[in-house]
């Protein structure tokens, strides 16, 4: 004979008890708390340093420049934050049109000449200013979409940033339809590795680049609500 008071009884129709909800200790509150006040302060704090830090190095560069009768320490008793950052941007700006007209610009070959017969500034200096022409000049696409691809093998994905559709020349001699795209890696970005894939192998997110980049610093933590696909990246008529 089965009792109906068991607790094996699988009917349920017994009695459910439902249990309190376990009271959190003082020590974990506390805990807690202070976790919440790290996340809020601390991308506030580092922001406030970094950028203190920058504009502190700036100013050291550039405020020297301005003769000590000129400086406004000369004429009020405090310094002002910045004034080095001004200074920069103004003498960039000047350089970028002095270099744009024609004197500036067989000045610039003539210097670069000059480089070019020195063995280790040569390559120091191309390798610098090829980096800073992909990454500042308007003329260059840069990263377009956020994708994913299958790797290192099948089955399992990973974020990849599009960085040209109709210039994967790559593949044209072997009949292959080509796009590259930038595999980078966590939590730096920066470095990463140059893939040519099918182009139906790319399947591209509804993502910014910079949600992208923030999903990728964070090791998958700062996660998008949703990952819906785009429309699949199709052959350019220039391609």
């Amino acid at each position: 004979m089965t009792d109906n008071n068991s607790p094996d009884d699988a009917s349920g129709s017994g009695p459910s008890v439902i249990l309190p909800a376990r009271k959190i200790g003082l020590m974990a509150r506390l805990r807690n708390y202070f976790f919440t006040g790290l996340v809020v302060a601390a991308p506030i704090g580092l922001t406030v340093y970094i950028t203190t830090w920058f504009v502190e190095l700036v100013d050291t560069w550039f405020v020297p420049l301005i003769p000590a009768q000129f400086r406004p320490d000369a004429v009020i008793p405090f310094d002002i934050p910045g004034l080095g950052l001004i200074i920069a941007v103004i003498l960039l700006t000047t350089l970028g049109a002095f270099t744009a007209n024609f004197f500036g610009r067989a000045i610039l070959n003539f210097a670069e000449r000059l480089v070019d017969r020195m063995p280790v500034v040569r390559s120091i200096y191309g390798a610098i200013k090829q980096i800073f022409e992909t990454v500042i000049s308007q003329s260059t696409t840069s990263f377009r979409e956020v994708g994913l691809i299958e790797y290192p093998r099948k089955g399992i994905y990973t974020i990849v940033f599009v960085t040209s559709q109709t210039k994967a020349q790559v593949g044209s001699p072997y009949g292959l339809d080509l796009i590259s795209v930038f595999l980078p890696t966590t939590p730096n970005p920066t470095s990463g590795f140059l893939l040519y894939v099918p182009r139906e192998d790319v399947k591209i997110l509804d993502l910014t680049i910079e949600e992208g980049a923030k999903l990728i610093i964070s090791a998958g933590l700062v996660e998008p609500k949703k990952l819906p696909l785009k429309t699949p990246v199709t052959p350019s008529a220039n391609s």
